[in-house]
């Protein structure tokens, strides 16, 4: 099994830090990378003429390696809501028609087309967040509905942010191709832990941040778009997304073709080479590890929380519908809304979310943090 990577952290031993799904802590090497980079700006007659591109090409390559897909098909953007909306700019809702979005989703995947529902003539069809937590089945329920109005989009997360629900896109791409929609996907809290393949899975978007599980910065995320969605126009009109508009060119707008492949939608501004080479050395270091390497040592660290806290009145989801590295508590009587606070007092840190208590480890923890959380809940909740 993949050991702690505690060392790689500036996180003193008696922190127990179990909130990545908030804020991916940056392991020390990302770190002393952005305070190089942010050095190197302070005198930029000294920088490369190609750095940018270089840094560019490097983080789109890391990013299309976590996601089995290629760097041409990755665009560079600024967070899963840039995303969204360039997804919205390509493609076209029929009036009629439906997009489901799940329950409570996070904003980023579901706002965009709540906003456009009413001017573009189609309805927002919502998952209610299932009883049993299986948002699995109840997806597929609502693509499958008979007489309901046509599918034109599935726009969800695979994991859902709240309660740490796993949607399992293997069964649901093929379910929403069959129905002729298109598959938009908010990996913000699966892409690096859990595998991901979109050669197999086929989406037509799928997009992550690197903030949270990618240890990474913020400001820095990542689209795949599908090759039949490489056609449209990109969210922002710039030089970037041209084949030919060079400042270094002795003709500026010698090409204004867009570019063939997922570059023509990189957002501008794009070169920043801080945060991108920060989000290129913590997505090579998660790929280095492995999905099957994080989800065991993620799955080991849920399973001992969930067994170190079964006997308190507290409901968590079934182990085989959550996801494998946030664990969510509920409480039949409602959570203390003094609790989050009381743990953080202990050194404990966990996030409320929707009223609950969602606990997300990283490869950074360890049975020792495990045990230290267990004990100081005990007492925090039910003291």
């Amino acid at each position: 099994m993949l050991p702690s990577q505690r060392a790689l952290f500036d996180m003193p031993r008696d922190v127990c830090y179990m909130n990545a799904a908030g804020w991916g802590p940056m392991p020390l090497a990302t770190q002393e990378a952005g305070r190089a980079a942010m050095n190197r700006k302070g005198q930029p007659w000294k920088l490369a003429p190609d750095l940018a591109s270089q840094q560019n090409e490097r983080a789109r390559s890391a990013a299309a390696r976590l996601i089995g897909a290629e760097p041409g098909d990755i665009t560079l953007i600024s967070s899963v809501g840039y995303g969204v909306a360039t997804a919205a700019k390509i493609v076209e809702i029929p009036k009629g028609s439906r997009v489901i979005v799940l329950e409570n989703d996070h904003t980023s995947p579901m706002l965009e087309w709540t906003v456009r529902a009413p001017a573009g003539g189609f309805a927002i069809d919502t998952v209610k967040q299932p009883a049993d937590g299986d948002w699995t089945a109840a997806v597929l329920e609502a693509i499958e509905r008979k007489g309901a109005a046509p599918l034109a989009m599935v726009s969800i997360s695979s994991v859902h942010w709240s309660d740490g629900g796993a949607v399992d896109l293997a069964r649901i791409a093929p379910a929403a191709k069959k129905a002729g929609a298109m598959l938009l996907v908010d990996a913000t809290h699966d892409a690096g832990v859990r595998p991901i393949d979109v050669k197999v899975l086929d989406p037509d978007f799928l997009i992550f941040p690197t903030y949270k599980w990618l240890l990474g910065p913020y400001g820095r995320a990542f689209m795949y778009v599908a090759k039949r969605r490489q056609n449209g126009v990109p969210l922002e009109q710039a030089s970037i997304g041209r084949k030919g508009v060079s400042a270094e060119d002795t003709v500026y707008f010698r090409d204004l073709a867009y570019k063939d492949d997922a570059r023509r939608y990189d957002m501008g501004e794009r070169d920043h080479f801080v945060g991108m080479e920060m989000a290129s050395i913590s997505m090579e270091m998660m790929a280095k590890w492995g999905n099957a390497a994080v989800v065991e040592r993620m799955t080991m660290l849920t399973d001992k929380l969930a067994e170190g806290l079964g006997n308190l009145d507290i409901r968590l989801l079934d182990k085989k519908v959550r996801a494998p590295h946030v664990l969510c508590v509920s409480f039949p009587k409602g959570m203390a809304p003094d609790l989050p606070k009381k743990l953080a007092a202990q050194g404990v840190h966990a996030a409320p979310r929707l009223g609950r208590l969602r606990i997300s480890p990283h490869v950074y923890n360890d049975e020792q943090d495990v045990d230290r959380f267990v004990e100081v809940f005990r007492k925090a909740a039910f003291s």
